[in-house]
């Protein structure tokens, strides 16, 4: 039997005898079924997410892009935008992400000669329902896409590697960092 998603609550059908009980996976309902989880009742609160990832390539690269002599122009001011267009974009590329109305987004980019590195460290915020985690690692993401896209005809060995929620605040569980 299926229903609509405007047929009332109380005319569902009671989750069938023997079937398995809540999944700690949101993102699954009794059934196993996939579905985008109900925030509604959720309380507004200012959620805080920060994400880190870094692209390792040749050194040749990275002078390339610490110089600002690529050819595409600059490398990691166009990655910034880019990465906070993925925040803004995450629920159209994540399929059960809620569509959020995020209030900032930064984007920082460190160059890591030791490492022959470029991290990016993305930070969003809203006001809202449910997190911005998705966002956050969205944003890195993106913008460590783009540079690889921007620097792929001098390099086409980089490696996104590490890319990691470092800490995320606000909503029913509070604050989160690695070791918690």
């Amino acid at each position: 039997m299926t229903h609509s998603p405007d047929t009332p609550p109380d005319t569902l059908p009671a989750r069938p005898t023997g079937a398995a009980p809540a999944s700690p996976l949101t993102h699954f309902d009794a059934t196993g079924q996939a579905h985008m989880v109900d925030v509604g009742a959720k309380d507004n609160t200012r959620r805080i997410a920060v994400a880190t990832g870094l692209i390792r390539m040749r050194d040749t690269t990275l002078a390339l892009i610490r110089d600002g002599t690529a050819r595409k122009g600059d490398v990691l001011g166009v990655a910034r935008i880019a990465a906070i267009q993925g925040a803004k974009r995450t629920s159209d590329l994540i399929p059960l992400c809620h569509p959020i109305a995020l209030t900032r987004v930064s984007v920082d980019f460190e160059i890591d000669t030791p490492g022959v590195a470029v991290r990016c460290t993305a930070r969003v915020e809203c006001t809202g329902q449910t997190g911005v985690e998705m966002e956050a690692l969205t944003a890195v993401q993106v913008g460590l896409l783009t540079v690889y896209d921007m620097c792929k005809a001098a390099d086409r060995g980089m490696v996104i590697t590490e890319v990691r929620l470092l800490e995320k605040h606000g909503g029913k569980s509070g604050s989160w960092t690695p070791g918690d």
